[in-house]
């Protein structure tokens, strides 16, 4: 995948998580973007930080002194896995807010 196809499938997963809590009162979750980062606050206070990585090709993400490294599926609209343990992105995201502050989301 070259540097081009990356920016584009990475900038649409950042969008459709970042639309994803669109419903979600700010309160639970305060969520922020900017420069290919996507910041969500939760009302427990955990921090969650999600962004594009381009020279690795992966989307990182960092919460709860764990951070997980996604890298894209092989085929377009497919699931950002980590390869170090098989996690997905988005279920991976699911779990973590539903364990902190009992919100469940379809991601």
């Amino acid at each position: 995948m070259d540097e081009a196809d990356f920016d584009r499938v990475a900038r649409d997963e950042l969008r459709h998580l970042e639309d994803a809590f669109a419903e979600v009162d700010p309160d639970d979750v305060e969520v922020s973007s900017s420069d290919g980062v996507l910041r969500l606050d939760l009302r427990d206070g955990t921090k969650i930080v999600i962004n594009s990585h381009r020279a690795a090709r992966q989307i990182w993400m960092a919460a709860v002194s764990t951070a997980w490294h996604f890298d894209p599926a092989p085929v377009t609209g497919g699931s950002w896995k980590a390869p170090k343990n098989g996690d997905e992105l988005r279920p991976t995201l699911a779990r973590l807010i539903e364990q902190r502050i009992g919100l469940a989301l379809a991601l």
